[in-house]
């Protein structure tokens, strides 16, 4: 009898256990009650069941938010890459300014250094000239060829070639003598040769003699140089012929390393100071013999 009541009694447990659970599954299906303060207030909330349709946008939304942060991390990346090919050209366009600014500094460095290979005729030995510093005595056939072709440069004019002519005797002048010679030609000066011959007239030279001279320390930088001035009017009148002395101050330096002047003056010849003074020639005496009845006179 106990155990038939035990039993019945676990039946009747399981039972109600059984009954509980169901009773709370459907209550969680439709209602939910809370309570609050010892008041039961019912408070019904529905909830859905999940569909596959739902649970599709689920993952479906999910798959679209990975897919724009992996285009977040693509597009982040190609910026860096942006920002790092902006800087890698930035660096080489400096490089590439830095460069040309060097090559731009090296210009005035670069010269060229002429020189002359001069072969034995005997032994055919090669060598190379040495080139000429400026230090060598030269005798006066050298320094007379050059005084006479600064004169003839110098002073003559044509307008076809008096730019070239000006250049010219640029390459011969000191610091000093070149001021001169540029305020001479310039055109603000009344007496400059482009004023006096505008009107298309020219001069020439004729050298009559070269004179040296030396001081009484035994240096000899000083030479007179006799010429004739030939002037040509535009308008075909009469040559004026005038004769012309010139006082000049010379000597040696080191040769410029322009070829430009180089090819003018290979020697470094420099004109110290020119003055050029017109001269008067003097006038042939009559012959007593050669005058009229000279010959039928008779000696006392």
């Amino acid at each position: 009898m106990g155990a038939n009541a035990q039993a019945v009694e676990g039946d009747h447990a399981v039972q109600g256990d059984h009954a509980v659970q169901g009773e709370h599954a459907v209550q969680g299906e439709h209602t939910v009650q809370a309570v609050t303060d010892g008041s039961e207030a019912p408070v019904s909330e529905s909830v859905s069941p999940v569909t596959p349709k739902a649970r599709a946008s689920a993952d479906l939304a999910a798959y679209f938010q990975e897919a724009s942060a992996w285009d977040c991390d693509r597009i982040a990346q190609w910026q860096q890459s942006a920002r790092r090919a902006w800087w890698v050209a930035a660096a080489a366009g400096l490089c590439t300014l830095l460069c040309a600014l060097a090559l731009l500094l090296l210009v005035p460095l670069k010269r060229v250094d002429p020189f002359v290979i001069r072969v034995d005729g005997t032994s055919g030995v090669v060598d190379v000239v040495p080139i000429y510093a400026g230090r060598m005595n030269l005798p006066d056939s050298v320094t007379r060829y050059f005084l006479t072709h600064y004169v003839l440069v110098c002073e003559r004019f044509n307008y076809a070639t008096a730019e070239s002519d000006y250049e010219e005797c640029g390459a011969f002048h000191t610091a000093r003598r070149n001021q001169a010679w540029y305020a001479q030609w310039n055109r603000s000066n009344p007496l400059s040769p482009l004023n006096l011959h505008r009107d298309g007239s020219s001069v020439s030279v004729q050298i009559e003699s070269v004179s040296f001279f030396r001081r009484a320390s035994g240096l000899g930088d000083l030479a007179q140089v006799r010429y004739l001035k030939i002037e040509h009017a535009a308008n075909g009148a009469p040559q004026q012929l005038t004769h012309w002395i010139a006082t000049i101050q010379y000597g040696y330096g080191t040769p410029s390393q322009d070829p430009s002047v180089r090819r003018w003056n290979p020697l470094g010849f420099k004109v110290i100071e020119f003055i050029s003074e017109p001269e008067v020639p003097h006038e042939a005496q009559p012959d007593p013999a050669a005058a009229p009845g000279a010959a039928n006179r008779v000696p006392p």
